[in-house]
């Protein structure tokens, strides 16, 4: 199937890491026992109703509490209430769903327990500014870092020192109760104190570096924003009060590339996983895995063809037009500018969410005709990357990928198959 039809190959890839996150598989392994008292289940992410829906299913016991995921990507429960927000930039829905999760946990006691479900996503959907800002502060400073083209880290950094209920402020809030934190890491390196910014578990914050990296992206920040940040003591891991909290990643990019290497292998073609982390400019990581690609298709090295080479990692896109896209379909653009004329080489790129941005796509297919078709289309890829539509000009050839929400998200996903 690989040589013959590339496209079905590489979404069978595709379809393989995403199973590989499954939230029933990834959540049976971790359940903890069931408490005296309550189990109250709180959770934020994309993928954050499938996890509630899953807990339901294998949960031997009551349970009550709520979630809040995307538009769009609710499941039904029985039990656990499902919230919907906006997602990347924030809304009112979220500041409700916020403070909904913050007092579903207070006044608990030593024998209840707190079940966290925490994915990708979360960040956004869960707006609470600190006292004196309001949701129009905290969607400016969203707004501001998702054109910035920081790494998730950093963004990550600044948001956990802006919010009533990230950087563990929300497990705070839930003690003397035990917090059991179940996370779908998609972030690079799999902290799970990065994943949705942290609402359950603190991180040891360094506000100096946090406004440094406000400094080095360029992200507006106003003096009372930076006397905010500057002064934050959010909960540290230090505390004794965590001491009986309970994290676990339940499933990640690495666990989805591996089982995606398997598939390759199990179907005949060697794989390679370059990396689970990779991050940077999008189009900037395109044009390394192009260069990698071509030494492959032209040289047999460092790996024999065929191959399949694959990687995970959050890229970053530094917005310089109004145009629409996403970091996998801009990615997969200065991708296929780089392989031009290269036969052999077939690429897919997308959010294993199954939304990449805005907009209905995970991603696209690249191959090297991709430049020469887009001309034949009155379009060229240099243009297109300065005006950052990159969804345009594959919507254009008719090779965008649109599985719909998965109900998982692991972070982004790329396979380059070079026969």
């Amino acid at each position: 199937m690989g040589m013959d039809n590339p496209k079905a190959f590489l979404t069978s890839l595709y379809q393989a890491a995403v199973a590989a996150a499954d939230p029933l598989t990834g959540l049976r392994a971790h359940l903890p026992s069931p408490p005296r008292g309550r189990t109250v289940v709180i959770g934020a992410g994309k993928g954050a109703a499938q996890m509630a829906q899953a807990l339901e299913t294998l949960w031997p016991g009551p349970l009550q509490g709520l979630v809040v995921t995307r538009y769009g990507h609710a499941a039904p429960c029985k039990t656990i209430e499902v919230l919907e927000a906006a997602h990347p930039v924030p809304d009112a829905a979220g500041l409700q769903a916020a403070e909904r999760l913050m007092a579903a946990v207070q006044g608990l006691t030593a024998e209840d327990l707190v079940i966290a479900l925490i994915c990708g996503g979360g960040s956004a959907l869960l707006p609470a500014p600190p006292a004196g800002f309001g949701l129009e502060d905290e969607i400016a400073l969203n707004t501001a870092l998702l054109a910035s083209g920081a790494p998730i880290s950093a963004m990550n950094a600044l948001r956990s020192h802006f919010s009533r209920i990230k950087g563990g402020r929300l497990a705070a809030l839930a003690h003397p109760a035990r917090v059991v934190s179940l996370v779908v890491s998609d972030v690079p390196g799999d902290d799970p104190a990065q994943v949705a910014s942290g609402p359950t578990i603190p991180r040891q914050g360094d506000t100096a570096a946090a406004l440094a990296f406000a400094d080095r992206y360029q992200i507006p920040l106003s003096a009372a924003q930076r006397a905010h940040i500057l002064a934050d003591q959010g909960p540290q891991p230090t505390d004794p009060a965590f001491a009986r909290d309970h994290v676990a990643v339940v499933a990640s990019a690495a666990r989805s590339l591996e089982a995606a290497a398997g598939h390759c292998r199990a179907s005949g073609v060697e794989a390679v996983i370059l990396s689970d982390s990779f991050e940077g400019e999008a189009r900037e990581a395109g044009r390394f895995h192009a260069d990698l690609a071509l030494e492959v298709a032209r040289r047999d090295r460092p790996f024999r063809k065929p191959v399949v080479l694959l990687s995970g990692g959050e890229t970053s896109v530094t917005l310089r037009g109004k145009g629409r896209g996403g970091r996998n379909t801009e990615f997969l653009l200065a991708f296929a500018g780089r392989i031009a004329g290269q036969g052999g080489i077939d690429a897919l790129a997308a959010d294993t969410d199954g939304i990449d941005g805005i907009g209905h796509q995970a991603g696209a297919f690249a191959d090297g005709s991709t430049a020469d078709r887009l001309r034949e289309c009155g379009l060229r890829i240099d243009d297109c990357l300065d005006r950052n539509d990159s969804g345009t000009a594959f919507a254009a050839l008719g090779d965008l990928f649109m599985p719909g929400p998965t109900g998982t998200n692991v972070n982004d996903f790329r396979a380059i198959l070079i026969r």
